[in-house]
């Protein structure tokens, strides 16, 4: 037998494996395993449990290290307000990183570890060696984007609950999940305690046995790069300085979720097949005709929208990338709206400089959830167009509900039209709005922290933790330091309140 044959024959042992075992269901029934021995492991080693004295370790579970702007910007407030909390000489923070290349400079004062592509035993390991965990990702359990990320955050909370250590969801969202991805967080997050940012992921989570408590998403407290660096940004693009600026952040909306398919990482690997839908080693995003002509009609959607609005109003139209896999949909999105315009794409530009350009515009349509989230503190008129429920969710608690448009909606370019059209019209009235929503969740926020410390003290009541916080405390003194921009909304909000 040739190299060739047993090369062959190799590819049809593993094509047909595949087709046998959905790698999904069996990352997670590593995950799960390895959450079982951590249990076991607990009786014989503890691993390390905190004493009076020490830092206190967490390790930050999440999806950091792909330039993705909202994940980013999240985690840094995140990592702000605990270690405000805590006090820099108790907190000793890691955060788990995909790529330490791209989040290089990213998360100050936190240790970066490398997260490798086959986790469980890396997570089995990793969460034995601190104090506590807290999941990260806004998208922490629901099925639409990739299993593999939801798997990595029951696998932390999980080992970290069967070591008896701290295991908290910070801000997260509960979505669809598929049965298998829905049967480990019944399972295995139990015993965690997931602070979710809204009222429709709790009723998710609490129909699962999850506890869950009421907060918000951690982006709100950001402070970006100072306008005059968005200013210098837009004008190097060719704004005249005086135009209203429109910003568009399209993404690929129908290739999701990424899965593991071991046959077409094979014939990648060999080959090259299957290289536009290639996301990572054995990963791909959904490809095919359905999902290109679909994302042919939202794209043309918004073009043919924005068009018309143009006609009416003079605009200066930015494509705006909040993460760097978005850049294909905004290459596709200048070429319908006739090319030639700005693109700012987050591989390009860091975090600080994306949230200070989206704050320097007069208006924003994304389909990204951070995108919008980053631009309220800003009171930059903003709408959606959404794949799944965040943006939805974020419109309704605004009070908005319709400027929340669909990626799939009939007759998009006319719905697109008519929702600029409004938040140009009515734009006092939509910012002042959303200046009321940036402070009710300011508090939410400042909630989060007391609920957070709460919970270390019941936990460690010996953790020297200042004694004015915790529930019997105000929220506002839970936040970390603001901006005195974000200062003056809250004071101008509580004074019309």
């Amino acid at each position: 037998m040739t190299w060739f044959d047993t090369l062959k024959r190799g590819a049809r042992t593993v094509r047909d494996r595949a087709k046998q075992v959905d790698a999904d269901v069996g990352l997670q029934g590593s995950m799960a395993a390895l959450i079982e021995l951590a249990g076991l492991r607990y009786a014989l080693d503890p691993g390390a449990q905190w004493k009076p004295g020490e830092p206190f370790k967490l390790l930050f579970a999440g999806y950091a290290g792909t330039r993705n702007t909202g994940a980013d910007v999240r985690v840094e407030e995140m990592i702000r307000q605990i270690r405000f909390l805590l006090g820099d000489d108790l907190a000793d923070l890691s955060i788990l990183t995909i790529d330490p290349e791209r989040s290089k400079g990213y998360f100050r004062t936190v240790k970066q570890l490398h997260l490798p592509q086959i986790f469980p035993r890396f997570v089995f390991d990793t969460v034995h060696q601190v104090h506590g965990v807290i999941a990260c990702e806004g998208s922490m359990f629901k099925s639409k984007f990739a299993n593999a990320l939801s798997t990595l955050m029951v696998g932390a909370l999980g080992v970290a609950a069967a070591e008896n250590k701290i295991a908290v969801g910070y801000g997260g969202e509960a979505g669809g999940m598929d049965p298998s991805l829905e049967s480990l967080v019944r399972r295995y997050c139990k015993d965690a305690l997931i602070i979710a940012r809204n009222t429709e992921s709790q009723k998710v989570l609490g129909d699962l046995g999850v506890q869950t408590r009421f907060g918000t998403d951690t982006a709100w407290t950001f402070e970006p790069s100072p306008p005059a660096v968005a200013e210098k940004m837009l004008k190097d693009a060719g704004w005249d300085g005086r135009t209203p600026v429109l910003a568009l952040c399209p993404i690929n909306a129908f290739w999701w979720p990424v899965k593991p398919d071991l046959q077409r990482g094979l014939a990648w690997a060999m080959s090259g097949a299957y290289d536009s839908a290639h996301y990572d080693s054995i990963y791909f995003h959904k490809s095919g005709k359905d999902v290109d002509d679909a994302q042919q009609r939202y794209i043309q959607g918004i073009a043919d929208g924005v068009k018309r609005f143009r006609q009416e109003q003079p605009v200066f139209v930015v494509l705006v990338g909040m993460e760097m896999l978005d850049r294909s949909a905004c290459e596709a999105l200048d070429q319908a709206l006739g090319g030639g315009h700005p693109m700012f794409i987050s591989n390009d530009w860091d975090h600080v400089e994306m949230v200070a350009l989206i704050r320097h515009c007069d208006m924003l349509l994304s389909s990204r959830y951070h995108a919008i989230v980053c631009s309220m503190p800003g009171l930059v008129a903003s709408a959606g167009i959404t794949m799944d429920e965040r943006i939805r969710n974020l419109m309704a608690d605004r009070g908005t509900p319709q400027f929340a448009l669909g990626v799939s909606d009939a007759g998009l370019g006319k719905r697109v039209h008519r929702v600029l059209t409004e938040l140009h019209q009515d734009a006092d009235q939509v910012r002042d709005g959303i200046g009321a929503t940036v402070v009710k969740n300011l508090e939410r926020m400042g909630v989060m922290g007391q609920i957070f410390v709460d919970h270390l003290r019941e936990r460690h009541p010996e953790m020297p933790i200042r004694p004015e916080l915790g529930g019997h405390g105000d929220p506002w003194d839970h936040l970390p330091p603001m901006s005195e921009k974000l200062r003056a909304l809250i004071a101008r909000h509580a004074k019309a309140a």
